[in-house]
């Protein structure tokens, strides 16, 4: 083995395989998210910080600058940078407040779940944020008549089923990460750093905005 590519399920989970690669002087490569605590050779992502603020701008205007908003809140790195951007960018509206967190990994399923008891205990929320698209569509499907229409729900990732969501209006929208470059970009470190070639150690790749006015551009 000459290089390693890495793209963690669990940031957290991946650092002891790492360091092992890195104790025996094999570059590695993470690709999307990071490894907590471990230094990569090279770490390819998509810039989620501003993609978590775009979606906030985007969600704001849609709950006309005011009212409550749940969030879903995964934790790997790339999610966690989601969810920073986004209350960052948020807090610069007074008139709207996040007022439950929860996670659902990930999880469609979950996310159904997750939201169903939320909105209980906070019945008067009129926003959703799910750091991936998986958890808004389980959102969206707690929500049921309610999405898109009395609570707006934004997501993250562009996935195929995000964009029909979008599309058929019960998700607000969303952010479409650029997978194929990523994967380019990442294997054309690894090569690189094979031949012993200087590579730029963090390489951030814009992410975009998908709304219904756009939506056909991604599919």
């Amino acid at each position: 083995v000459r290089a390693v590519i890495i793209n963690p399920v669990d940031s957290d989970a991946a650092a002891p395989a790492v360091a092992t690669l890195r104790g025996s002087s094999i570059p590695v490569v993470s690709v999307d998210r990071s490894v907590t605590g471990e230094e990569v050779n090279a770490h390819i992502a998509s810039d989620n910080v501003a993609g978590g603020a775009q979606a906030a701008r985007k969600l704001a205007e849609g709950m006309g600058k005011k009212g409550k908003v749940l969030q879903d809140t995964p934790g790997a790195a790339s999610t966690r940078d989601h969810g920073k951007g986004f209350k960052d960018e948020i807090r610069k509206y007074p008139d709207i407040k996040v007022v439950a967190e929860q996670t659902a990994n990930f999880d469609r399923t979950e996310a159904l779940n997750v939201t169903s008891n939320l909105m209980q205990s906070n019945p008067y929320a009129t926003a959703v944020y799910a750091e991936n698209d998986e958890m808004a569509l389980g959102a969206i499907q707690a929500l049921g008549s309610k999405a898109g229409k009395d609570v707006q729900v934004f997501g993250f990732d562009g996935t195929a089923d995000g964009l029909k969501a979008v599309e058929s209006g019960t998700m607000l929208g969303t952010i479409a990460q650029q997978p194929k470059e990523l994967g380019r970009k990442a294997v054309r470190a690894a090569y690189d750093l094979i031949r012993n070639e200087k590579v730029e150690k963090v390489q951030s790749i814009a992410v975009k905005i998908v709304t219904k006015e756009n939506v056909a551009d991604f599919k």
